[in-house]
């Protein structure tokens, strides 16, 4: 469980195989927004669910009997069980709005939805529930809500921006505490090597296009958004569609590796 000690706001983190035991527990029986995390079918790309019930346990449920791809739910509800109908509904709609503008997961939601009418002092009081259920997602390790990379709220001048140029590939990236995220608007080749076709990167390269995050246009593959690679070189292997070394693929503008500047600091230090 999760809350912040000024708040109604409680998030309540339940693994698929405990739910029978979350089922059991008074906290269950409220009114809630809950997120269902899973993985996608090429084991990289994350997905998400958002809903809203009245009927916490008979919905959970529910989604174990019809839902594959989810191994936790991460429930918001008021510690007061003040949150009504009406909350949810706009909550929901509010969640999936924002989880899509992230873009760190594939959401399972078959359609935006619309806004649905809310008084003006019941939405104000939505706003500031989202806003800590954003912090408590985040604190138990689901960033639905936050930005990729840091270019989102801080200038490009005071970013530290990679580079990897070959013949068909122009690609800006940086280096985050999550892993490498390939910045929209990169070129990567169009097409991957016969020999790799079946490698994990060429499966994601798929999930991407599937998911709408890249392109093919004119023969290159193009970032149509921000998008999250584990390592340097998954982003690298994507962008070049072959094996990579994303450390040494990466450089900066002045031609250093992301090695030299990341781990050759450390090592440097270490010698210290």
């Amino acid at each position: 469980m999760a809350e912040i000690t000024t708040r109604i706001v409680q998030a309540i983190e339940v693994p698929r195989s405990l739910l029978s035991d979350f089922i059991a527990m008074p906290e269950s029986d409220q009114v809630a927004v809950y997120f269902l995390f899973g993985q996608g079918e090429d084991g990289a790309s994350q997905k998400l669910y958002v809903g809203q019930t009245g009927d916490l346990r008979k919905r959970l449920v529910k989604h174990n009997k019809e839902k594959d791809f989810w191994q936790r739910a991460v429930v918001l509800i008021s510690r007061t069980n003040s949150l009504t109908q009406t909350h949810a509904l706009f909550l929901e709609w509010l969640c999936i709005q924002q989880a899509k503008v992230a873009g760190r997961y594939l959401t399972e939601n078959g359609n935006d939805g619309s806004k649905p009418h809310t008084p003006a002092p019941l939405e104000a009081d939505c706003h500031e529930i989202f806003d800590t259920g954003r912090t408590l997602l985040a604190t138990l390790g689901y960033p639905v809500f936050e930005p990729l990379a840091s270019n989102k709220s801080q200038s490009l001048k005071t970013t530290e921006l990679f580079y990897c140029n070959r013949a068909g590939v122009k690609a800006v990236g940086e280096y985050t505490e999550e892993g490498f995220v390939v910045l929209k608007g990169s070129v990567g080749k169009g097409a991957v090597g016969k020999a790799h076709i079946h490698r994990a990167y060429a499966k994601q390269r798929d999930a991407l296009m599937q998911e709408g995050k890249v392109a093919l246009e004119n023969g290159v593959l193009v970032f149509k958004e921000d998008v999250l690679f584990g390592t340097p070189s998954g982003a690298a292997a994507a962008i070049v569609g072959s094996a990579a070394n994303g450390w040494r693929e990466w450089k900066n503008q002045q031609g250093v590796t992301l090695d030299e500047l990341k781990r050759g600091n450390v090592s440097a230090t270490t010698e210290e």
